[in-house]
């Protein structure tokens, strides 16, 4: 198995969903290969599922006054704040041995990856469904997918630090009065690598990390590449005719 390999660094928001979007497209039409990559976010942001709705999840002027962007993504799930992390997409057709099997069958597979690393840390990681993994008990990674035009995008985290405390004053929770408990049961069931490892465990030191774990678990050899010009065309234009508009950020 052979899977393109792009690190595309911290970018914006916009950016980084437009260009897991415009990767899905290339893929789906068959002119890009099967697709792995690692990034991060510049400046700190906040992702909606696809289904939530901004004011109901958000509290957008403390975003805009601490400089975090606020986007929505194309896969379901809960809001995120993406801070100090590695992120990772991948995009396969459907036909392809990671998209086999079940749902719960294509996120065990793709999150072993995230098993691997963290395993080859020192940190007793395990798959937890439907598309969680932790260690001790303790989450240090979420992920969501879509499946569309004939292929699978699946997106991801590791948690390399966590503030909770910075991530509730960004969100909102639907009872202020039970904030303070929400936030100790957050503390209590969230950790990160640094925590687990008792150090600093930076982006750079992750990608060294996980992209051979990737690989490794996959049983796929990764050849590193960069967008294509029409991928990085499409990020472009998605990130500033989608991703960045308030039509789409709010459209729910």
């Amino acid at each position: 198995m052979q899977l393109r390999y792009l690190e595309t660094g911290a970018r914006p928001a916009a950016f980084n969903m437009g260009l897991d979007e415009a990767v899905l497209d290339e893929v789906a039409a068959g002119r890009s290969q099967p697709t792995l990559r690692l990034y991060a976010w510049k400046p700190w942001a906040v992702s909606l599922g696809y289904f939530q709705g901004l004011n109901d999840e958000v509290d957008r002027e403390a975003c805009s006054a601490s400089g975090v962007d606020v986007v929505r993504r194309v896969t379901g799930g809960g809001a995120v704040f993406h801070a100090a992390e590695l992120t990772y997409s991948i995009v396969v057709p459907e036909s392809h041995p990671l998209a086999a099997g079940s749902i719960l069958d294509s996120y065990r597979s793709i999150c072993g990856g995230l098993v691997l690393g963290l395993s080859s840390l020192g940190i007793p990681a395990e798959f937890a469904p439907l598309n969680d993994v932790v260690a001790g008990g303790k989450k240090l990674s979420g992920n969501a997918q879509t499946r569309k035009k004939g292929c699978l995008l699946q997106h991801g985290t590791v948690l390399l630090d966590v503030d909770v405390d910075q991530m509730f004053a960004l969100l909102k929770v639907p009872n202020e009065k039970l904030k303070g408990k929400l936030i100790a049961d957050v503390k209590a069931r969230v950790s990160s690598v640094s925590a687990m490892l008792g150090r600093p465990f930076g982006y750079d030191e992750a990608v060294a990390t996980f992209r051979p774990a990737f690989a490794s678990a996959f049983g796929a050899e990764l050849a590193p590449g960069q967008p294509t010009e029409a991928e990085q065309a499409g990020a472009e234009r998605l990130a500033a005719e989608k991703f960045g508009t308030l039509a789409w950020t709010a459209k729910r």
